[in-house]
């Protein structure tokens, strides 16, 4: 069992930053690094989305087409801890953000893929 907590979630305006934080904890057995961290996101009334996830290692991450180029995600294994830094925010960009957990290989896209879940950080931009 994994448990995640988000945080960094607020209210922004169009064209401006934020950063999201996701701490993970209770990996018994594994370390935070063996995992495949994921980004998703959820606005009222739309299915759950893709936005980002990251290797193990850090080296390999992969975007969604509405996010790439604006968002970046991170993680520092030393610290447990995996980031969203969103520039250039868009009112589309509004949903509550959700940091997802995948416990086997290879860098998934799909929600139904990843094990664990956190209960989410609302971002909203707004002017």
């Amino acid at each position: 069992q994994v448990h995640v907590v988000e945080s960094g979630g607020g209210l922004v305006q169009p064209g401006g930053s934020l950063r999201l934080s996701c701490a993970a904890s209770g990996a018994s057995g594994r370390t935070f690094s063996s995992y495949i961290m994921g980004w998703f996101r959820q606005a009222p009334g739309k299915e759950r989305e893709f936005v980002a996830a990251i290797s193990g290692s850090g080296y390999m991450s992969s975007y969604s087409h509405s996010v790439k180029g604006r968002f970046t995600i991170s993680r520092d294994n030393a610290k447990n801890t995996l980031y969203l830094q969103m520039n250039s925010l868009k009112p589309e960009d509004t949903a509550v953000y959700y940091c997802a957990v995948r416990a086997d290989n290879g860098i998934h896209t799909a929600p139904s893929d990843y094990h664990y879940w956190g209960q989410g950080t609302q971002v909203t931009v707004s002017s």
